[in-house]
C-alpha cells in the first residue's frame, strides 16, 4: 500500500461510519435548522478531537505490539470480520431501504455548546468504541507498520477529512433547503460505501493469512 492508497481507504472507511443514521447525525441535522453550517463544523470538531484521543491512546497503549505476528493475526482478522459484517449490514441496509433519515421539527432553543455536544455523543455510542478498539487499531496498525507516525498522521487526516465534508455537506444542505438527500442517492452512497468495506474487510483478512500459516 503506498501513501495514496492509505490516505483513501482511511477516507473511504470514514465515510461509511459518517454517513449511517445514528444519534450523531440525527443531533448534526436537528443543530443545523437553528445554527446553519457552523453546526456541522462545530459537532465534527468535538467528534474528530474524541477520535484524536483515542489514536494516542490506542497507539500509546498498543503501539509496542503493532508489529507483533499475533497483532497482525488477530487484528487481522477481527477488525476483517467486523468490516465486512458492517459492509453487509450497510449493503442489506440499502437495498431494503432501512436507511431512511427524518429531520425534527421540534428544534432545541437553547445554545448548548455543539463541539462538547459531537464529543459526548460519540462517547455514548457503543458501536464508535467498538469500532475504534477493533477496526480502528488495525488501520493504525497497518498505517504505522507500512510508513510509522507518518503513515498513522495521514490515516487520521484521511478519516477527519470524511467527517468534516460529510456534516459540513449535511448542515448545508439543511439549513439552505430545510430537507436531506433524496432516499435514492442516500441508499446508493450508503450502498456503495458498504461494497468497499466488505473489500477492505476482505483485505484485512488476507493480510492476515500470511502470517497464519508462515512456518
Amino acid at each position: 500500500m503506498n501513501l495514496a492508497a492509505l490516505f483513501i481507504q482511511s477516507m473511504l472507511i470514514g465515510y461509511s461510519g459518517a454517513v449511517m443514521p445514528g444519534s450523531l447525525l440525527t443531533y448534526t441535522l436537528d443543530q443545523s435548522l437553528k445554527s446553519g453550517v457552523k453546526a456541522g463544523f462545530l459537532v465534527s470538531l468535538g467528534h474528530i478531537f474524541l477520535e484524536l484521543l483515542l489514536i494516542i491512546f490506542i497507539f500509546l497503549g498498543f503501539g509496542q505490539y503493532l508489529n507483533t505476528t499475533l497483532a497482525q493475526v488477530l487484528i487481522g482478522l477481527g477488525g476483517g470480520l467486523l468490516l465486512i459484517y458492517l459492509g453487509g449490514r450497510m449493503v442489506q441496509d440499502s437495498w431494503t431501504n432501512k436507511v431512511a433519515v427524518t429531520i425534527s421539527a421540534n428544534v432545541p432553543t437553547k445554545n448548548r455548546s455543539m463541539l462538547l455536544g459531537g464529543a459526548l455523543i460519540s462517547a455514548a455510542n457503543p458501536y464508535f468504541t467498538i469500532w475504534w478498539v477493533v477496526v480502528g487499531l488495525g488501520l493504525i496498525m497497518n498505517a504505522f507498520n507500512s510508513f510509522g507516525l507518518g503513515g498513522v498522521l495521514l490515516f487520521y487526516l484521511g478519516h477527519i477529512l470524511a467527517d468534516f465534508s460529510w456534516y459540513l455537506l449535511v448542515s448545508w444542505l439543511v439549513s439552505k433547503t430545510r430537507s436531506f438527500l433524496s432516499p435514492k442517492v442516500y441508499r446508493l452512497i450508503i450502498g456503495g460505501l458498504g461494497l468497499c468495506l466488505i473489500g477492505f474487510g476482505t483485505g484485512f483478512f488476507a493480510n492476515a493469512l500470511p502470517f497464519i500459516f508462515h512456518r
